[in-house]
């Protein structure tokens, strides 16, 4: 009998477990003995092969879900290395925009220099500063900060 559905999964394309006889037909089932009458059978519809089954999404859906929310995101259902997540680019990119953004409102505001600016700039665009209050940090160190009363007698003059 395991022979026989062995035989009857090769020709299905799948598993001998998943081979399944009707009712009436296991005497004709024994009978079988070659591959042309399993295939005589299979087309009668004698013998069949089972579904495969069909797994669930509702799980995952509902877990996508709460991921949406920020939920399920601790380091335990992290895969993958620690840039996976926020690649080593978007960090930079996320940190070269606030140093530019902070560095152009300095300049507006009269509190940085042209020559500064530039010199503050390139060094943050070769990954000087860690962050913004790096850069406010090194400003009021090296004095590269104009008082506001400064800035205006430049401008008048």
């Amino acid at each position: 009998m395991k022979n026989k559905k062995k035989l009857a999964a090769k020709l299905l394309k799948t598993s001998y477990k998943k081979i399944r006889v009707a009712a009436g037909a296991l005497e004709d089932f024994n009978k079988a003995i070659t591959r042309s009458d399993l295939r005589g059978l299979i087309a009668v519809g004698k013998v069949t092969k089972n579904k495969s089954n069909q797994h669930s999404r509702a799980g995952a859906r509902k877990t996508s879900a709460q991921k949406r929310k920020g939920r399920q995101k601790g380091h335990g259902s992290r895969k993958g290395t620690k840039h996976s997540v926020i690649t080593r680019k978007e960090k930079w990119m996320a940190r070269i925009r606030t140093q530019r953004k902070f560095l152009k409102e300095l300049k507006e505001k009269g509190l940085l220099s042209a020559g500064n600016y530039r010199q503050v700039y390139a060094k943050s665009k070769g990954g000087f500063f860690r962050n913004k209050r790096h850069i406010k940090l090194y400003l009021t160190e090296h004095n590269l900060i104009e008082k506001k009363s400064e800035a205006k007698n430049k401008t008048k003059a």
